[in-house]
């Protein structure tokens, strides 16, 4: 069975981007980029919810036809461009980004059926609204924060307004710029 893991940057405070919605805080370097592959490996669907799913399906078909593109990119935009792809969102009516699927209503019983499916893990990039709706759901396995050396004072979170979970760290490390990339599951 396949688990459902939110992939989340985080600052010291616990928000997933400041209060104007930015993500500039985040030191993304080639370290954190090394990292995020070794995620994307584990993946066998992205989630997303509509923000960011837009944000990706603005950016990444762009890189394909960009010949300056930087090695990373260009196979992260093949990935993308051919990996089936899950929106979770109320308000949209269609996708139309290649092997993309909507998930509008019934998301319990759509992400479970999914989760029976065989396959990598479906993983959650970002999208605090989506990871919010999703794990009050109680649809969470395990939760990979990369906790970044910045306190934001403000901003969305995935876990304001939700009541206590418990985790049980799995394994942890410290990248030289500070971030602490850390894996979690629920604790049973």
């Amino acid at each position: 069975m396949r688990k459902l893991v939110l992939f989340m940057h985080v600052s010291l405070d616990g928000y997933a981007s400041d209060s104007n919605g930015g993500l500039d805080w985040i030191p993304y370097n080639e370290e954190l980029e090394k990292y995020a592959e070794e995620v994307v490996a584990e993946v066998g669907a992205p989630v997303y919810g509509r923000t960011t799913y837009r944000m990706m399906e603005n950016y990444w078909p762009t890189v394909l036809d960009n010949p300056n593109a930087s090695g990373h990119r260009m196979e992260h935009a093949k990935w993308l461009q051919d990996v089936k792809k899950i929106v979770i969102s109320g308000t949209m009516d269609k996708v139309e980004w290649n092997n993309t699927m909507l998930i509008k209503d019934n998301i319990a019983e759509q992400i479970k059926v999914l989760k029976e499916q065989p396959g990598k893990n479906l993983v959650i990039f970002g999208s605090p609204g989506a990871a919010k709706t999703l794990l009050k759901l109680g649809l969470i396995d395990e939760f990979l924060l990369t906790i970044c050396p910045v306190v934001l004072g403000g901003g969305k979170s995935v876990f304001d307004g939700s009541e206590k979970i418990r985790l049980n760290l799995l394994s942890s490390r410290t990248f030289k710029s500070g971030i602490i990339a850390t894996r979690y599951e629920l604790e049973k």
